[in-house]
């Protein structure tokens, strides 16, 4: 037996050290060659790192919240002298992609918000790169990290996914996958979870396991009720350490805040003859068709209003100081997943139809929610549009997804009465909230577009012409 030290790998990119989310494993622990040991962070993406090599687990470095420069060590083996001949003959190539030393890329960190608002990543290095947000890493092995083809018998899903099966004592082995290429999705694992809690489970099967690891908590001792009974009390606090995805999107909505001077307008809008509109063209949807929303009108209205207003489809490159004004509109939509606010984009809006951005629209968001979303998906957006659909209220301030330099939010449509031509009526109205970053779009021209938006919107025929 002999020793085998671990560094943390060049996760590519230029990283130089990596956020520990939490350990897969503890000292004691039996790992084989591929198991995933570790999940980091980066400010790229959620990687989880796999054991290069089989053997005990001795000892790790770092707790959960600690910063691991790349190269210094990481976990401590014990091992076969073979094995470890061999890993440290990979670990020595310093190739993240070599065998049995890859890195697969971890969950999209996705770009997050605070109901309505979103994220705002720092500034594309890239000339002419849209939206190249540190936020809006891969998912699915796609973030800008080597990704190695995996071990045969390594078990396909998504780190979150792991995360959960590991918190819950499950073995992935056993949860059947009806995702490509037999990838266990949320569906499958969800499934098996409610089967393995099911009050008729087998004799001797595994007790349910908290999905979620406990925290340290203050509690409050018992106390006595007027009668004289003992009246149990819950927690009084739970302390949460802000790691991973919500360190950065503390970080992120910070810098938007305090970088961007931001610019809100709200406009009311009668969506009378839109509602219609979409009424008659849904009732002609075959039995099963996902029926039309708003957004995709929206969209089509915002590509015809942003030939006027450049200004506004454009991303700023602090790093340059130089604002990149694109011709081609890649609109991101805010999308709401069980991991948090994603922005998946649509690219090239301006030439497609109305059924081929909503089904466009359909796909992408629903690859984010399902954690199936590439970088290339989660990247370049120009433009982004937010609704938060039923819970949209009457008006909202959405946060600038930097390195853009506009969102247009989109609040409830209600029926309410209103004064149309002297008379009082019963309209279909919803309020656009939107916000502009007001060192590069003037205020005037942040109302203009807007009202550009309302014109095409209140007449919805004008959006096709």
């Amino acid at each position: 037996m002999s020793q085998f030290v671990f560094k943390l790998p060049d996760l590519g990119e230029g990283t130089v050290e990596a956020e520990i989310v939490g350990w897969r494993v503890k000292p004691g622990d039996v790992v084989s060659e591929d198991d995933v040991i570790v999940e980091v962070m980066t400010e790229k993406a959620a990687v989880e790192v796999p054991s290069p090599v089989s053997g005990r687990v001795v000892s790790t470095t770092g707790q959960p919240g600690d910063m691991v420069p790349v190269g210094s060590a990481l976990t401590v083996f014990e091992t076969a002298a073979e094995g470890a001949s061999e890993a440290a003959a990979v670990s020595g190539a310093g190739a993240v992609g070599a065998a049995g030393g890859g890195v697969h890329a971890g969950a999209a960190v996705g770009q997050a918000a605070d109901r309505g608002a979103h994220v705002g990543a720092a500034a594309s290095k890239d000339a002419g790169v849209a939206g190249a947000s540190p936020v809006r890493a891969a998912s699915n092995g796609a973030a800008g990290v080597a990704h190695v083809a995996a071990h045969q018998g390594r078990v396909a899903t998504s780190p979150a996914i792991r995360r959960r099966a590991h918190e819950a004592g499950i073995d992935l082995r056993n949860v059947p996958g009806t995702g490509p290429n037999g990838r266990i999705v949320r569906s499958d694992f969800d499934s098996y979870l409610e089967q393995r809690m099911a009050p008729g489970q087998a004799k001797g099967a595994d007790k349910p396991i908290p999905l979620r690891p406990q925290r340290p908590v203050t509690e409050q001792p018992a106390r006595e009720s007027p009668a004289g009974a003992v009246v149990e009390e819950g927690p009084a606090t739970e302390e949460i350490k802000i790691i991973g995805l919500r360190r950065i999107i503390a970080q992120r909505m910070s810098d938007a805040k305090r970088n961007i001077p931001h610019f809100a307008y709200v406009e009311e809008i009668d969506v009378t003859d839109l509602e219609a509109l979409r009424r008659h063209l849904n009732g002609k949807l075959a039995s099963g068709t996902p029926a039309l929303t708003y957004l995709p009108f929206l969209v089509l209205a915002l590509v015809k209003v942003l030939k006027s207003f450049p200004q506004a489809n454009a991303l700023y490159d602090a790093e340059r100081g130089v604002i990149v004004r694109h011709r081609a509109v890649h609109v991101g939509v805010a999308t709401q997943t069980p991991e948090g606010l994603k922005v998946p984009v649509v690219r090239d809006a301006q030439a497609r139809t109305l059924w081929d951005l909503a089904a466009e629209m359909r796909r992408v968001t629903e690859a984010a929610r399902t954690n199936k979303a590439t970088r290339e998906e989660l990247t370049g957006s120009t433009i982004t549009v937010t609704s938060l659909g039923k819970l949209g209220g009457i008006a909202s301030t959405p946060i600038i997804n930097a390195p853009e330099v506009s969102i247009i939010g989109v609040n409830r449509a209600v029926e309410r009465p209103v004064v149309l031509n002297g008379a009082i009526t019963v309209r279909r109205m919803m309020n656009l909230s939107s916000s502009f970053d007001h060192r590069f779009v003037d205020g005037y021209d942040a109302a203009a577009l807007i009202q550009a938006l309302k014109e095409h919107i209140e007449h919805p025929a004008t959006i096709f012409i």
